[in-house]
């Protein structure tokens, strides 16, 4: 059996302090948005509770699907660099942009050197970042895919483009041996957040994955747990996103508390077996508990 672990959105605090240049367009809007209200809502001791709770069951790979910064100044960059070596080796820990990683355009020059170990796909033979990236880890395919693009203020869009969900359909069809795990940070299917906050060219990940297949999608971007199934090429294929990994419960705001899944893997090709796993902080109790458990199978 091969476990998979899987946390998203982390948006690591403290914001470190801007420079007066640093307050310019987007960056504006989201330092006083975080001032307000999203410094509450997103605590450290909240995620560092649940790294240490993700390492005590000792996972195989971990999988972090974005939004590790919150307003991607330059500072923020290192700082998550260092918590992502708390999560794990890159060797065992994926990572895929989230939007809040490229809050500005600028923001995209950052990842390669900071993230990039957590980033390159198994035979990249340089420095730079290409999407899709495949790592093979035991029974997995781990894709990779980027969503990741500056978009205007109160946008929180997502895009693909042609050209990498082109390099995803010629990617997956040589992988069909393998359990097949697609990370993108945006939701692949109806999403929770709107025309404002979607992934744009959803249609065509979707459209790819129905003609030849995936075994699991995973996401983050909306801050809640989430279940879709996804037309696929001989089965339908699950895409679950998970709350916030810094997430509190704030008064006054409808926040689902931090948690994260945890995914054992079986079988073999035609015959994978995968139960799934939430772990997390609950409303009613102190700490980290089980949540729910349950095996992935399509409804009906």
């Amino acid at each position: 059996m091969y476990v998979l672990a899987h946390l998203s959105d982390p948006h690591l605090a403290p914001l470190p302090a801007p420079r007066l240049a640093d307050l310019v367009g987007k960056r504006v809007l989201g330092w006083l948005h975080w001032r307000r209200t999203r410094h509450k809502i997103h605590r450290a001791a909240q995620v560092e509770a649940l790294v240490r709770d993700l390492q005590a069951q000792a996972p195989d790979h971990t999988a972090v699907t974005g939004d590790l910064v919150n307003i991607a100044l330059a500072a923020e960059f290192p700082q998550a660099r260092a918590w992502l070596d708390t999560v794990g080796a890159p060797h065992d820990v994926t990572l895929v942009p989230g939007n809040h990683d490229a809050y500005v355009r600028a923001a995209l020059a950052a990842h390669a050197p900071h993230w990039g170990g957590f980033m390159r796909g198994d035979e990249a033979t340089t420095g730079a970042l290409q999407f899709p990236f495949l790592r093979r880890r035991g029974p997995l395919a781990i894709i990779g895919l980027s969503s990741a693009v500056a978009t205007a203020p109160f946008m929180a869009t997502g895009r693909l483009g042609a050209e990498q969900i082109a390099r995803l359909e010629a990617l997956l069809p040589g992988l069909a041996e393998q359990f097949r795990v697609v990370l993108v940070h945006h939701p692949p299917g109806r999403g929770r957040g709107g025309r404002f906050k979607r992934l744009t060219d959803a249609s065509a990940l979707r459209a790819v994955l129905a003609r030849h297949g995936a075994e699991l999608v995973l996401h983050g971007h909306d801050h809640v747990h989430a279940l879709d199934w996804l037309a696929g090429l001989h089965r339908p294929i699950p895409a679950l996103g998970v709350p916030s990994a810094s997430a509190a419960t704030v008064e006054g705001h409808h926040v689902e508390p931090a948690a994260y899944n945890l995914y054992r893997i079986d079988g073999s090709a035609g015959a994978w077996r995968c139960e799934a796993v939430t772990r997390g902080f609950s409303g009613d109790r102190d700490g980290i508990v089980e949540l729910t458990r349950r095996e992935l199978k399509p409804p009906g």
